[in-house]
């Protein structure tokens, strides 16, 4: 602090007509640490990099979440990874919430960077999840359109809300169990939350979703605390260099398949080495396209 032009402790008393002079510095920045955190990959190679992302890790850095993210393991595999994302989001094309599992789409250059974002926007994306929800949805194919936006009663929420950004979400019922239905949710657009928010809003949540209402009822089906049953099993996007149409799947991790095993009471299913494909989930028509 300066008064008058000279420097004061911060005890001093100040006088009428003082000047004083404050410097604030500027908030401390977080530098992004490389981390030896094991990754499971997809697909790779010079441009492009698809990583199946485990659940309960988060996808970049932020307040409460410096160190331990998908982010931080990118960086400590080393090599290129695309700018346009921003400093605190290398690569990311897109993301997962945090306790969403699976497919996930990094650019390693800016220019497949361009060409990824070009093609979410233009949905030669497609995206489809895993889901299950509690209870049976009304039709064997429900879209939702509706737009989303920060809950303005619980900013930790989403919410549909008028005048928020568009929103559209396919789902297709898979099977049907006892208790839940086995969805494929296919995603229009890449709202934050957007396949929890549009299952809640029909009555029908995710289950294991604590934050949107799916979260009793954990033991019937067999899931562990925090953990939700939605996991982005199926990936179909261009190739930013070539052009040539890439499709992968990812099969469901154990937390998961156990889940789905425990609601589905199949004893066949258990024998299957992808208990996805075995109830026709990679099964599409036009109009889930």
């Amino acid at each position: 602090m300066h008064v008058n032009g000279v420097v004061e402790r911060a005890s001093y008393r100040t006088a009428a007509r003082d000047v004083i002079d404050i410097v604030i510095p500027p908030p401390p920045g977080r530098d992004i640490v490389p981390e030896a955190i094991p990754l499971v990959v997809a697909f790779e190679d010079d441009a492009l990099l698809v990583v199946d992302k485990p659940a309960g890790m988060v996808v970049h850095p932020a307040p409460g979440n410096w160190s331990g993210t998908l982010v931080n393991a990118l960086l400590g595999r080393g090599g290129e990874l695309a700018t346009g994302g921003g400093e605190e989001r290398p690569g990311l094309v897109h993301r997962l919430d945090k306790e969403t599992s699976g497919l996930l789409v990094v650019a390693k250059t800016e220019l497949a960077h361009r060409k990824l974002s070009a093609a979410l926007a233009a949905r030669t994306i497609r995206r489809r999840y895993a889901a299950l929800a509690w209870g049976h949805l009304a039709q064997e194919e429900t879209r939702v359109d509706a737009p989303l936006a920060r809950d303005p009663r619980d900013r930790q929420r989403m919410a549909i809300v008028p005048g928020g950004k568009a929103a559209r979400t396919t789902f297709v019922r898979v099977a049907r169990f006892e208790s839940v239905d086995l969805l494929r949710a296919h995603l229009h657009t890449g709202r934050t939350h957007q396949i929890r928010v549009h299952l809640a809003s029909l009555g029908h949540p995710v289950v294991g979703d604590d934050t949107y209402g799916g979260g009793g009822g954990r033991r019937l089906a067999a899931l562990p605390p925090k953990r939700h049953f939605l996991h982005a099993a199926w990936l179909t996007l261009p190739h930013p260099i070539t052009g040539e149409t890439i499709e992968l799947r990812s099969p469901l991790p154990a937390d998961l398949r156990a889940s789905l095993l425990a609601v589905a009471r199949l004893p066949a299913l258990a024998d299957h080495p992808d208990p996805l494909d075995a109830l026709g989930f990679f099964n599409t028509n036009a109009t889930d396209s």
